[in-house]
This record gives C-alpha cells, structure tokens and sequence, in this order.
C-alpha cells in the first residue's frame, strides 16, 4: 500500500506548517485515536499518508470571506484515488473511496463532512496538530512567512478576514473553536488538555504585551 518513503516524495517541505513533519505527527495522533475507537487502521493510514498532497495549490494569503479556486482536500482526494488504483495489489474500490472520502472531509473550513468513522479519526487527528503547543508552533511560522505582527487585540465578531490577522487572532477565531468541533472521545480528551495550554500561553503573552509580567 502506501508506504512512508513513497509519501514522502509527495510533499517538497517548503511550508513549514504542513510539510511531511506535519502529516508524521498527524499519523501518531491517528494511531493512537484510532485504534480506540476501533477505525480501520488501513484507510486512516493512507488517508493520512495522502491528505495535504495538494496544499501548495490552495492560496495561502486567501482571507476567510474570500471564494476558493482551489480546495487542497477535494484535490487531494481525486489524486488520491489515481494512487491508490495504481498500487499492487489494488485495492477494493471501497477501500480507494473510503480514504478519499476522508482526505475530502479533512479541512475545517469545508462543507464536506465526515461521514465515517476513519474520516472523523482522519478529522480529529489533523486538527489536533492544529491547537496545543504544537499548534501555536504552527501558527508563529505560519505568522512569520506571512508578515504578520506577533500580537493584535482581537474585536468582537472577528470573521478571520483582517490584513492585521496575527496568531492571536488566529487562536480566537479558529484554535480556541477546534475542541467542540471534534468528533471521538478520544480526540475531544487529547483536545482538552491542548486547548488549555493554549489559554494559559496567549494570557500569559497578553500580559507580557502589557508589561503586567
């Protein structure tokens, strides 16, 4: 099937937020949810191994409000199917569609929904990566390749779509929302404990900001 050294060569590592380092920490977090829950190993390894394989072509300065012309999921999911259908021996066409299915249903901001228990552990593991300490990682390098300033106030209502978008901003209106939006037991646990250091953290640094520590 797919193996990590083929899937590794899908990926250029250019972006330091969904590079291969990404997908690995994603596929720890699947191994450890989804035996739990008692998904299909199989599909959610390869949906995982495949699910950003077109993240470059979707625009990385694209504001929330704004319409897509690519989505990187739905992209990935039909390339996915074209990999799948090449390998020995190949799988069921089932199989090739369950995983597609879950790289399709992957994306937060994505009016495709998990209907499967591997797409849900697919969901849960890779927002997961997205929130916690690693999460805020993210968003500092995603910040810092973007220009964005390392603290702004955030206004009531925030849609996501400012020029002065920060990692603050991002945390208030995307990090902070990933918990409730989790699918298995599992997932929403690890999600806790993740979600809390984030509070403590961007509390601390809005003090600091302030000169109140």
């Amino acid at each position: 099937m797919i193996t990590l050294e083929f899937a590794r060569t899908l990926y250029d590592d250019s972006d330091p937020v969904h590079d291969f380092d990404h997908v690995l920490r994603v596929l720890t977090l699947a191994r450890r949810i989804g035996p739990a829950e008692g998904a299909d190993m199989a599909v959610v390894e390869a949906a995982v191994l495949l699910h950003d394989i077109h993240r470059a072509d979707e625009d990385p300065q694209r504001h929330a409000d704004e319409p897509e012309t690519q989505d990187h999921a739905l992209l990935a999911a039909e390339h996915a199917r074209h990999i799948l259908a090449q390998c020995q021996p190949t799988p069921s066409a089932a199989f090739i569609e369950a995983v597609a299915h879950a790289i399709a249903a992957h994306r937060f901001r994505n009016a495709v929904e998990p209907q499967t228990l591997e797409a849900q552990v697919m969901f849960d593991a890779d927002k997961l990566d997205a929130i916690g300490a690693i999460g805020i990682a993210r968003a500092y390098a995603y910040g810092g390749r973007n220009g964005q300033r390392l603290w702004g106030e955030v206004p009531p209502g925030y849609d996501g779509s400012s020029p002065d978008h920060t990692p603050h901003h991002e945390f208030i209106y995307k990090l902070a929302r990933i918990p409730e939006r989790l699918y298995t037991d599992t997932g929403r646990a690890i999600a806790r404990e993740r979600h809390t250091y984030m509070v403590a953290f961007f509390a601390r640094l809005a003090a600091e900001v302030e000169g109140q520590v």
